[in-house]
């Protein structure tokens, strides 16, 4: 979910905190440049433009968004017209239960509150489609339920997470032993939290890597509210590590793509970035722009 970031994502990063600089110091990231990775195209361009800069031992970490729309997980929200319980998800739970009563009580954060009191019409039909696609449990959660993603994607689509990436991971990596004969570990990421709690590694989305209990849903962002934020989740990992080890991988090119000043990461950015509405964003507008679907993260 990096590439561009929309509302929920918005809601998400502000209450992502900074991580510690130690781990930052022993390592290096190199950004992955590409051009926009279009629905139902190969995601190979994110190989070509990796394998002449990994080297042995080095960590690719990929973003879930790219690899989710290059397999065609795009549902249109405006074609979802919205339930009851859609609108009382959206125009009750998230925006005035949430954003006047649980948000200040929970201690999230408060431009979280302000943008939760401040929640579009369009969140009733996103709240259908969280329904319709992934439960009651997810549509819960105020806010970046279940890891659908609106960033780099056109009019009113939305990505859903990508479909097995572990075999993903797993492919990308063999991809790239084959042709450069170096081994590197691919992991994809979704910025959507893991949280620790009484030993427990934790997140609401529903998939993650061994080590970390997913599919949790609103449960897993109230218990979150009570824990500690230790990053992104984790996906998957082409070769399994020890899942401390790879947390802190993930946090480092989360930490990077966060601060890199060419990321746009609002939906005000974005709207800011191509003088318009998000509904009228095209995929030549969004092929316009650089993009970095991928980092390489290597100790120094």
């Amino acid at each position: 979910m990096w590439y561009f970031s929309n509302f929920w994502f918005n809601l998400l990063l502000n209450d992502l905190g900074d991580f510690s600089e130690d781990e930052s110091l022993r390592y290096e990231i190199l950004p992955i440049k590409t051009r926009y990775i279009k629905p139902n195209e190969p995601y190979d361009i994110i190989i070509e433009n990796s394998k002449d800069i990994i080297k042995n031992g080095d960590f690719l970490v990929i973003s879930e968004t790219p690899i989710a729309i290059s397999q065609g997980r795009l549902v249109d929200e405006g074609k979802f017209k919205p339930s009851i319980t859609a609108f009382i998800l959206a125009d009750i739970w998230s925006k005035y239960i949430w954003g006047y009563i649980l948000g200040p009580l929970l201690g999230v954060k408060k431009r979280t509150i302000k943008n939760l009191r401040n929640l579009p019409q369009e969140a009733r039909s996103h709240k259908e489609v969280v329904l319709r696609c992934y439960g009651l449990k997810h549509a819960l959660k105020p806010a970046s339920e279940a890891g659908i993603d609106l960033s780099n994607a056109p009019g009113t689509y939305v990505s859903l997470l990508p479909k097995n990436p572990q075999k993903v991971a797993e492919d990308i990596a063999g991809e790239l032993s084959r042709i450069t004969n170096r081994n590197v570990v691919v992991i994809i990421i979704d910025t959507d939290a893991t949280y620790e709690l009484a030993g427990i590694k934790f997140t609401s989305i529903p998939q993650a890597v061994a080590g970390i209990r997913s599919n949790m849903g609103i449960f897993g962002y109230v218990l979150g509210r009570l824990g500690k934020l230790l990053g992104p989740t984790p996906l998957a990992i082409s070769v399994l590590q020890d899942v401390d080890r790879t947390m802190e991988i993930a946090k480092m090119a989360d930490k990077y793509q966060r601060k890199n000043k060419s990321n746009i990461e609002t939906v005000y950015d974005m709207k800011k970035a191509f003088n318009g509405e998000i509904g009228d964003i095209t995929v030549e507008m969004l092929d316009s722009v650089e993009h970095t679907p991928a980092v390489i993260v290597r100790r120094k």
